[in-house]
């Protein structure tokens, strides 16, 4: 294993608390809905469980979210990111138009101040999903320049092409005529050259850390291609809070992103395609990728190892610890939908999460085995009110396997170290402070024993996971590993 590039300038620092944390991924709007937002008067939600392609609000709250932390916390779930929150014409909330008002639909400011109290109380984090790219057709800046034209003063703000805006009459022939994300006219790009946008968005970062926020994930981080402008970010989260996570959203392996001096982590989309490629085998079904032209590919042991060994070249052990290690997300198909419902490859690729580097993000629902294809199908309601459609054996490894990451600190801030990887089979070891686990893998349908060297591993194993069919036998310095088809194994020593 190649060790990381140590190129950060200053040091990269990542926060302590995310090396230990299990993440929860909330799509508000269709979390929970609680009874404040039911009996809100003069409006019309759609009703609960709606599909999830249909436009409009189903009325999942910050307060929901409240009421659901008892279940949470029997996850083993101690961080929640939440995808925006803030005021939007969208059910997403991607298309922000007050960046210092949450959604009054979403309970407003008093709600999340109730969410981030009652987190805390648990020892529970709660990372903000940051938009900073680009705002909304009704972003007060934006509005001004619809009512003025060229007469507004804010015209820099943005990237205007020529007269009158076409924001809404824009077609194939008749585009409209300023930047905008993904060529979408309801989302106008900001221009962070401009003082005053650095200004308002650095501010807006301030203001929700020392509110009480944990951190940022930020979206289309990669579409801000100013690096002062992501230097002075860090600097003024940092300052507010020298704790508070920056991860960024990047479907690649980014290096020049984690040197120091802009984000902590990255959502680690690279390493679930390998792994989904690895543990899915000829059970992938297509459409994970928002991008249709995008496949999931099918890659063996030797190509798992080599994806990490990549990643471990890019970053440094810093980086490493604190990557959002995601299966799927609010953009891609969900990950029974993704593995055919396969209940052994769903295990495999949830104890490979919990046990490797980084901290592992569940997407809401996928734990009682929520299914759909990608976008818009994969924003679905949780089934509160159904829970005979709850897959309640996959519920139960859930807890298991979280709580199995959260008992180890070798899971947690261990070195990783690939032992075997061939064909089907793929080994890795993590240490730290004299405490071993191995982790191993057959994602085929034959068995495999396989012989391991545990020189400098040391320890006298014990198995945590691992079907009766599945085991390890040898002595101090090697080990034989046994494994049925299609089967996992978890050994934990401490010296």
């Amino acid at each position: 294993m190649p060790k990381a590039i140590k190129n950060s300038t200053p040091p990269l620092e990542t926060p302590e608390w995310v090396k230990s944390a299990v993440f929860y991924q909330i799509f508000p709007d269709r979390f929970s809905r609680s009874t404040g937002a039911e009996s809100m008067p003069g409006i019309q939600l759609k009703e609960w469980g709606s599909p999830a392609q249909e436009e409009g609000f189903q009325g999942g709250d910050l307060y929901g979210i409240i009421d659901r932390l008892d279940y949470l916390s029997t996850l083993n779930i101690n961080a929640l990111y939440l995808t925006p929150i803030f005021a939007s014409a969208s059910n997403h909330r991607y298309h922000p138009y007050d960046y210092y008002q949450v959604d009054p639909l979403l309970g407003g400011n008093n709600a999340l101040r109730a969410l981030l109290d009652e987190c805390h109380q648990r020892d529970m984090k709660v990372v903000l999903d940051g938009v900073f790219n680009h705002a909304s057709r009704g972003f007060w800046a934006f509005h001004h320049i619809l009512e003025n034209g060229g007469n507004s003063p804010y015209l820099d703000w943005f990237h205007i092409r020529d007269w009158p805006l076409r924001p809404y009459s824009s077609n194939a022939e008749n585009h409209h005529n300023y930047d905008s994300w993904w060529n979408l006219p309801a989302l106008p790009k900001f221009n962070t050259r401009n003082p005053g946008v650095r200004n308002y968005l650095l501010d807006v970062a301030k203001h929700w850390i020392e509110f009480g926020a944990d951190g940022w994930r930020i979206d289309a981080a990669e579409e801000i291609k100013d690096a002062k402008f992501w230097r002075a970010f860090r600097q003024t989260v940092k300052a507010a809070n020298p704790q508070a996570y920056l991860c960024g959203e990047s479907w690649g392996i980014s290096p020049k992103w984690l040197q120091g001096d802009r984000f902590d982590a990255l959502m680690n989309y690279p390493l679930a395609t390998a792994a989904l490629g690895f543990f899915g085998g000829d059970d992938i079904q297509p459409g994970y990728f928002p991008d249709p032209k995008e496949k999931l590919k099918k890659i063996n042991a030797e190509s798992l190892a080599a994806e990490i060994n990549q990643l471990y070249a890019a970053y440094h052990q810093e980086a490493m610890l604190a990557q959002l290690n995601i299966l799927d997300s609010h953009d891609t198909a969900r990950l029974h939908y993704t593995l055919n419902g396969n209940e052994a490859a769903i295990r495999q690729i949830l104890l490979f999460q919990m046990t490797a580097p980084g901290a592992p993000c569940i997407y809401y629902g996928d734990e009682i085995g929520m299914s759909s294809a990608g976008l818009p199908h994969c924003r679905g309601a949780f089934p509160w009110q159904n829970e005979e459609r709850w897959n309640h054996r996959r519920l139960q490894f859930y807890r298991e396997i979280t709580g199995t990451r959260r008992r180890y600190r070798s899971l947690q801030f261990g070195n990783f170290n690939c032992l075997y990887a061939k064909g089907d089979v793929f080994v890795f070891s993590r240490q730290i402070d004299g405490e071993t686990a191995i982790v191993g893998f057959n994602a085929g349908t034959q068995e495999h024993s396989i012989e391991i060297s545990t020189t400098n591993l040391g320890g006298n194993y014990t198995q945590n996971y691992g079907a009766e069919t599945t085991g390890f036998s040898g002595e101090k310095n090697q080990l034989s590993l046994n494994f049925s088809p299609r089967s996992a194994l978890l050994l934990i020593a401490n010296r």
